[in-house]
């Protein structure tokens, strides 16, 4: 008979085992790599994006390396498609502990002149709005379990705005206050929110600022640490903020963003 290894007191406050977990825009970038290091941690993690054919082939490849996961394709603009998201993660595992915001748009890249109100509906909805209404559906199974944990995935554009992505920054400014917002309002409920705001990091989503070698080179300029990110430095402070390790924290915004806003 085998027994498993006792885990360390340091990896207890880590560990996420028997928690379940939703991560919207999951299926690439920085959403796909906090689904593979929650569910390394013992989360039961909900893949969730727009193509549901996207979630289950990450889902798949989590359950192959011994995780636990499910698909479940969710348009965050559409509020119905977020409720049917909330509704079929309590049908499979019972509730919710975790809810990571990180889906998010930007159509746009230029002055904020020549952005137009479609545009700016369009990044409000999907920026503000959508981590809004998914958290307050999130909100009634976290308080009936004791509590949860809800990760923004904001942006340094909400602290400084950068040339060209004027409303985008207006968003992260909003999606930070509201992180404020309700770590205050909720935290007698048992329920932690805070912000991850990353730099520039390597992704699909950042490939028009970092494609180009000119624009590339100006942003490295500004950061201390003279390189892009990575989405694996990322996944280890969602990880923090998620497990118990970070209980004493909330309506806090975490840079991790090279020291650019030094």
């Amino acid at each position: 008979m085998t027994t498993e290894p006792t885990k360390t007191a340091e990896q207890s406050l880590f560990d996420l085992t028997g928690k379940v977990a939703i991560i919207t825009g999951a299926s690439k970038g920085i959403g796909e790599d906090m689904a593979r290091v929650f569910a390394r941690f013992g989360a039961k993690v909900i893949v969730s994006s727009r193509k549901q054919d996207a979630c289950d082939a990450l889902a798949n490849d989590i359950k192959a390396a011994g995780g636990e996961a499910t698909g479940i394709a969710a348009h965050v603009g559409d509020m119905g498609q977020l409720k049917t998201l909330v509704d079929r993660t309590i049908e499979t595992y019972g509730g919710i502990d975790i809810l990571v915001n990180n889906a998010a748009t930007n159509p746009v890249f230029g002055p904020s002149l020549d952005a137009d109100g479609v545009a700016f509906d369009k990044i409000m909805l999907a920026n503000v709005k959508a981590p809004f209404e998914l958290s307050k559906l999130c909100y009634p199974s976290m308080k009936s379990r004791g509590g949860g944990s809800i990760i923004m995935i904001s942006s340094i554009a909400g602290h400084t705005p950068d040339p060209g992505l004027g409303l985008y920054s207006v968003s992260k400014a909003s999606l930070n206050m509201l992180t404020k917002v309700l770590a205050k309002e909720w935290g007698t409920d048992g329920i932690r929110v805070n912000a991850i705001c990353p730099g520039l990091i390597k992704t699909k989503f950042s490939q028009a600022l970092w494609q180009d070698e000119k624009m590339l080179n100006h942003f490295i300029r500004n950061i201390p640490i003279a390189r892009m990110g990575t989405t694996d430095e990322i996944s280890p402070m969602a990880l923090f903020l998620a497990s118990s390790a970070s209980s004493y924290t909330t309506g806090s915004l975490f840079y991790a963003d090279g020291g650019t806003v030094i």
